[in-house]
């Protein structure tokens, strides 16, 4: 195995680790003398909610990683510490989604923990694109595959992309189902209009 596949098995297991967690978060109800356990089930819609989303979150971002990966022939310490620090928001992210689910439903509390929410995905969002400028800041990490320039070229899109990340902080003290509901809009978007990693015309080269 060479450095970049180690780097991506690695990584592969902090996200495996990480998504599994996430409905470790949901406990088992207790039916209730009301609406017994169907009830139960049902009053536990802000934990499938936030499960569901944040599942998408790492899914994605995993698929995105692999793809990124499979075009990196070489690692450097930049790389393997910036990957550390993806890996580290990662990690982290079945903590304030387990917080937004207990407080989904509250009036002030609820804001708060959609912001916390917001500002991990905010963080994750960058370190990833810092994972992405540092990879196209000369391309030589790249296989041969890689068109460089053109990489480096997406630069700017992938930054503009970020943008919608720190709205959601803001989104949060207005409504925190609805900074859930765009994260998880975000999360389909980069799942299906992600930014490719740009190849070489196998003809002009």
């Amino acid at each position: 195995m060479n450095e970049s596949g180690r780097v991506e098995a690695f990584s592969d297991g902090v996200f495996a680790i990480a998504i599994t967690l996430l409905i470790l978060e949901i406990k088992v109800p207790s039916a209730d003398e009301h609406g017994g356990l169907w009830r139960a089930l049902g009053a536990q819609w802000p934990s499938y909610a936030a499960y569901v989303v944040s599942f998408l979150i790492i899914g994605i971002m995993w698929v995105n990683h692999h793809q990124l990966f499979s075009y990196v022939a070489r690692v450097d310490r930049t790389l393997m510490f910036l990957n550390l620090l993806l890996l580290m928001v990662v990690a982290a992210v079945p903590f304030p989604t387990a917080m937004l689910a207990e407080y989904l439903r509250e009036d002030g509390a609820s804001h708060v923990a959609a912001a916390v929410y917001s500002l991990v995905m905010v963080v994750m969002a960058y370190a990833f694109q810092a994972l992405w400028w540092h990879l196209t800041r000369t391309g030589h990490l790249f296989d041969s595959r890689v068109d460089a320039p053109a990489a480096r070229a997406t630069r700017v899109r992938f930054a503009l992309g970020s943008l919608a990340y720190p709205a959601t902080v803001g989104l949060a003290f207005v409504s925190a189902p609805l900074t859930l509901a765009a994260h998880g809009l975000i999360a389909l978007y980069y799942g299906f209009n992600q930014i490719r990693v740009p190849t070489r015309d196998p003809v002009a080269s």
